[in-house]
């Protein structure tokens, strides 16, 4: 008869190991930021630069891909460090991955569309801090760098050994329009491409939604607002819908005051009954509520009214108070 007794009988690998606890949202995105910095900064100098894009490409998915609230939190909160010009990219590269992954676009068109991303202005990367110091309008001379960054930005893409045509495309078509309105070139639909468009939306709304040397954030309902509303460079409605359904007013990380006078951070796009997930910081007569307490916006009573600059929010917080160790540094 077999021995029953399995207390000296040999144990799997790994049964009673503890899992590694998830990375972080936000230390890949500013981890990824590092690496794209290094590569742009030196990119003239990069003959077979692609395979490295393309991991860091990777990177920026993945982060998405671990927890999408946290990653468009980042950006809000402006928790993405290093220079404005490539952090932009990075940001775009997020919101571009949360709307193309609700297009259930496929993983290579997801990462194609991603590492367009990431340097679509890598042409004029070198004039960046110039203009962000600027307290005075564009001269002409100027205006013509920002029309032909398009074009100077495939081309060092191409000389650095990227041979993706699309990628390249999404590159040199990210600030045309369809009616021919745009730049370099004037292109027009429908040459230009839904991967394009989708560039295009995403480096618009982070532009505004980013906070500059000469201005402030603009709020996410107002810059929203502002791309649906534009006559001069009118959106893609299919792509609006996604980004309304996608980002809508109140993304994760945006700042807001709610119905009870509380105010408090977004942080759940799914918070239960439908509603948004508000993590509170002050109660309605303004003292500070330790630890952030969760609301939803399905309860009338927290329903938001206002969403709010960081000054008029007047707190202060770790992302990894509100999300956890997935947002920690």
């Amino acid at each position: 008869m077999a021995d029953t007794n399995q207390a000296d009988a040999p144990l799997e690998a790994g049964v009673f190991a503890e899992q590694e606890p998830p990375p972080s949202v936000l230390h890949l995105l500013n981890q990824s930021n590092r690496r794209l910095e290094r590569l742009l900064q030196n990119l003239r100098n990069e003959h077979n630069a692609e395979s490295e894009l393309r991991d860091i490409a990777r990177d920026v998915i993945h982060a998405v891909e671990l927890d999408p609230d946290i990653a468009l939190a980042c950006i809000f909160l402006c928790q993405i460090a290093g220079s404005y010009a490539v952090r932009h990219c990075i940001e775009t590269a997020v919101v571009v991955v949360v709307i193309a992954r609700s297009q259930h676009k496929n993983p290579q068109e997801t990462l194609t569309v991603t590492a367009a991303a990431l340097t679509m202005n890598v042409g004029m990367l070198r004039h960046n801090e110039t203009f962000q110091n600027k307290n005075t309008p564009l001269s002409s001379e100027e205006i013509a760098i920002v029309r032909r960054h398009p074009e100077e930005s495939a081309d060092m893409l191409k000389y650095a050994g990227i041979q993706d045509d699309e990628w390249i495309s999404c590159v040199l078509l990210h600030h045309e329009n369809d009616e021919g309105s745009g730049y370099p070139a004037g292109v027009a639909s429908p040459e230009v491409t839904l991967n394009a468009k989708l560039l295009s939306l995403a480096d618009r709304y982070c532009a505004q939604v980013s906070a500059r040397n000469y201005r402030r954030s603009i709020l996410p309902d107002q810059a929203l607002r502002n791309l649906i509303d534009d006559k001069v460079a009118p959106v893609d409605p299919m792509l609006v819908q996604c980004f309304q359904r996608e980002l809508g007013d109140f993304p994760p990380g945006a700042l807001v005051r709610l119905a009870s006078g509380e105010i408090g951070v977004v942080s759940r796009r799914q918070g239960g009954a439908g509603g948004l997930q508000v993590h509170c910081l002050r109660d309605p007569a303004g003292a500070a509520l330790a630890p952030a307490v969760p609301r939803s916006t399905a309860d009338q009573a927290c329903a938001i009214t206002q969403v709010l600059s960081e000054d008029d929010a007047s707190i202060r917080f770790s992302m990894k108070q509100i999300w956890g160790p997935q947002a920690s540094l």
